[in-house]
């Protein structure tokens, strides 16, 4: 059982950034996709991002492009996801999702491990 634990999360005004990191509990993940997605009251959970542990290859939603980042630590088991730009709408709790496949897809029924999520803020 994968444990998958996020961080980082907060307010911030718009414009701003933070920096979200996902920590998981098996020591690789090696051939695993890592994504990003979010989930704001009253939607449905969102595809935002994610890395291709293998090759590193990234895909990100249309609506974060150019504004956020994914990257992952192989010392850490850990990935990262940059937001910069933040605008109100980003506000959402946040999860991170591992897929047992190094093969990059933005559903999240495809996802078989997730965290708790953090919330993130962006106020006007």
């Amino acid at each position: 059982q994968v444990q998958l634990v996020e961080s980082g999360g907060g307010k911030v005004q718009a414009g701003g950034s933070l920096r979200l990191s996902c920590a998981a509990s098996e020591p690789t993940f090696s051939s695993y996709t890592i994504a990003w997605f979010r989930q704001a009251p009253g939607k449905e959970r969102d595809f935002v991002a994610a890395i291709n542990w293998n090759d590193d290859s990234t895909d990100y939603a249309d609506s974060v492009k150019d504004r956020f980042t994914i990257s992952r630590d192989n010392t850490k088991n850990t990935v990262y996801l940059q937001m910069n730009g933040l605008k109100p709408e980003d506000t959402a709790v946040y999860y991170c999702a591992a897929r047992l496949l190094a093969i990059i897809r933005a559903s999240s029924t495809l996802y078989h491990y997730w965290g708790r999520g953090t919330q993130v803020t962006v106020s006007s």
